[in-house]
């Protein structure tokens, strides 16, 4: 059964989502990859601040393809999550939630999101086209100059996710590993 989860992600609720549950995602994410979330996290450093407000945020990894006529955008499936494991925890102290990807996190940013509440969602790869169907409503926010990655605000709903990692370090990445091999 799917959760449907209405954005944002508060902390509270960022510590009610568990690993291996699929949710449903409505309402506002942003986009970013690595090179915005190092200029983020330069801003974050220089105390100055940063262009949308990340508190209770959902960051997507993600560089859209362009829109074809009367598309809302491109295909839109994850990067991986790796390129923002330097940058990851100082968002998450910020005030980010959520996180969509692909792919295993550092000891770092499980410790983050243990810490401050966050959860680390994956959406399925190689399915862009279908994500896209769910992006409702896209505009740039900045960083134009970095053309599919610059940060964008999406409107979606049922984004289809799955929770990897919860706020208590669960990974279904090992556990479901675990479970495999232990019916063998």
């Amino acid at each position: 059964m799917e959760k449907h989860i209405q954005l944002p992600i508060t902390r509270e609720l960022a510590r009610a989502i568990k690993s291996g549950e699929s949710c449903l995602l409505s309402g506002v994410i942003y986009t970013a990859r690595d090179a915005a979330h190092k200029r983020l996290c330069e801003l974050l450093k220089e105390g100055k601040p940063l262009p949308f407000d990340v508190k209770n945020a959902t960051i997507y990894y993600v560089g859209p393809t362009p829109a074809k006529p009367g598309q809302v955008i491109g295909s839109a499936g994850p990067t991986t999550s790796y390129r923002m494991d330097a940058y990851s925890p100082m968002m998450i102290a910020a005030g980010e939630t959520g996180m969509i990807g692909k792919g295993k996190r550092s000891p770092e940013v499980i410790a983050a999101m243990k810490e401050y509440g966050a959860v680390y969602f994956a959406a399925i790869g190689g399915a862009g086209a279908l994500l896209s169907s769910c992006i409702k409503k896209a505009e740039i926010v900045c960083y134009e100059d970095l053309g599919a990655e610059a940060v964008r605000r999406l409107e979606v709903e049922n984004l289809p996710v799955v929770c990897v990692i919860d706020s208590d370090g669960n990974n279904l990445y090992e556990t479901g590993r675990n479970a495999y091999l232990a019916s063998k």
